[in-house]
């Protein structure tokens, strides 16, 4: 299977970035780690083999870009660094992604087709890229995802906060061609039912029903919040809503 690891200096955020891409061909996939996780996350847990993604990719199905982060600059970054600050970080790594880590991919892979995901602060992650730049991304898959960010800047908000914030800006898009932009989307989330992050889940479902975004949430028995449920869920929900 074919891997590679490619860096460059992002203007974007002016530092370093590296990436791993894995496949040769298929729909592009951006996969954003959980908090603790690097960009090699998911080969470490070996998502890309057989009985998960092996098929996919061996087929010439998807192509994995697995991603790292900058958490300790944004929203883990030390206490004392203020939440707006943390936000507006958040917003230089999405524009990393739109003008570097976008062209680079269909630089490599011509396929329009472009899914987001990752596991639980990954599936933030992805959920926020997604539906910031709904015209780039076609479909979104959260697995175990808490999707209002205030709960990691104590309730604060301003308009870095609210820009990096699904709960809000999703409340109150209004743009025509975006909410058109969004409805073309797939968008699945899939949560543990005893997992403390369903009820966020059942909410951020309502908010895009409520714009007439339709989603799918897949609500899973258990706690289900840990990679033995997030291999079987990508597996699933890779190709679409099952």
């Amino acid at each position: 299977m074919k891997q590679e690891r490619h860096r460059w200096r992002s203007p974007a955020l002016g530092r370093e970035m590296e990436l791993q891409v894995v496949g040769h061909a298929g729909a592009r996939v951006f996969v954003f780690p959980t908090t603790l996780g690097s960009l090699t996350e998911w080969t470490d847990r070996w998502m890309h083999r057989w009985g998960v993604l092996g098929e996919h990719l061996d087929r010439g199905w998807i192509q994995l870009y697995c991603l790292h982060h900058v958490h300790e600059e944004s929203w883990y970054a030390p206490d004392h660094v203020h939440p707006g600050r943390r936000a507006w970080r958040h917003l230089q790594y999405d524009r990393y992604l739109r003008d570097e880590v976008v062209p680079f991919s269909l630089s490599k892979n011509p396929t329009q087709f472009l899914i987001a995901t990752g596991a639980s602060f990954g599936a933030y992650h992805a959920l926020c890229f997604g539906l910031r730049n709904p015209h780039s991304v076609n479909r979104i898959i959260g697995l175990s995802g808490t999707y209002d960010i205030k709960r990691l800047t104590g309730g604060y908000s301003d308009a870095n906060v609210y820009a990096c914030n699904p709960f809000d800006f999703m409340a109150h898009e209004q743009d025509p061609s975006r909410l058109a932009a969004f409805q073309r989307q797939d968008i699945i989330l899939a949560i543990g039912e005893h997992d403390p992050a369903c009820e966020n889940n059942r909410e951020m479902s309502g908010i895009l029903w409520g714009k007439g975004i339709g989603n799918a949430l897949r609500i899973w028995d258990g706690w289900s919040h840990d990679w033995p449920y997030w291999e079987k869920m990508i597996r699933l929900y890779i190709g679409g809503h099952d």
